[in-house]
């Protein structure tokens, strides 16, 4: 039977660190999978990830487990990642999986157009402001729920609701002349 949450930040927090690494252990897949779909640079993801676990590490005491610890986790990661994307003005981000492009192509030209579609939604997505391009990512390449990004972003689930639509009317307004024109 695995170990709940609450039992190894506990642990943790006495000084236990096989319990911190077991949390680690079981959190890593997805702390790296946020910062890749925020970031979308592999030479920075370990660096990031390891700041973020430290950030967790030094904030488990104030850990609510009223809330779940992936959760709060993710909110920890996305608060960081923002950090870096304005120090750096980073905002290159893939929602290919929001859109159903995959990377197995049938033909060089099939390829090429997709990588462009990619590029080209990419581009948009940059544009758009913060406030709407987290939770698209959030919800589309992470997977969370209306809730949990509720609960990240310190926002009523209302409100995530309304700006993951608005998001997605600004994006398919954005691409619209591509379509139009056959690019997309």
């Amino acid at each position: 039977m695995e170990t709940p949450d609450t039992d190894l930040i506990k642990r943790s927090l006495d000084g236990e660190s096989d319990a911190f690494s077991e949390l680690v252990a079981r959190y890593k897949r997805l702390i790296y999978n946020v910062i890749y779909n925020m970031i979308n640079n592999r030479e920075e993801i370990n660096d990031i990830a390891q700041e973020v676990f430290i950030r967790i590490y030094r904030s488990l005491d104030k850990y609510n487990p009223e809330y779940k610890f992936s959760t709060w986790s993710v909110k920890i990661t996305t608060n960081y990642c923002l950090d870096v994307l304005r120090k750096k003005k980073i905002d290159s981000i893939s929602i290919d999986e929001a859109i159903g492009v995959s990377s197995n192509f049938d033909t060089p030209e099939e390829g090429y157009l997709k990588k462009e579609k990619r590029q080209r939604i990419n581009d948009e997505l940059s544009k758009l402001p913060d406030k709407y391009r987290i939770p698209l990512i959030l919800f589309h390449r992470n997977g969370l729920s209306y809730e949990e990004i509720s609960q990240i972003l310190n926002e009523p689930m209302s409100i995530i609701k309304n700006r993951l639509y608005r998001a997605r009317l600004m994006l398919r307004e954005a691409l619209s002349s591509e379509r139009k024109e056959g690019i997309l």
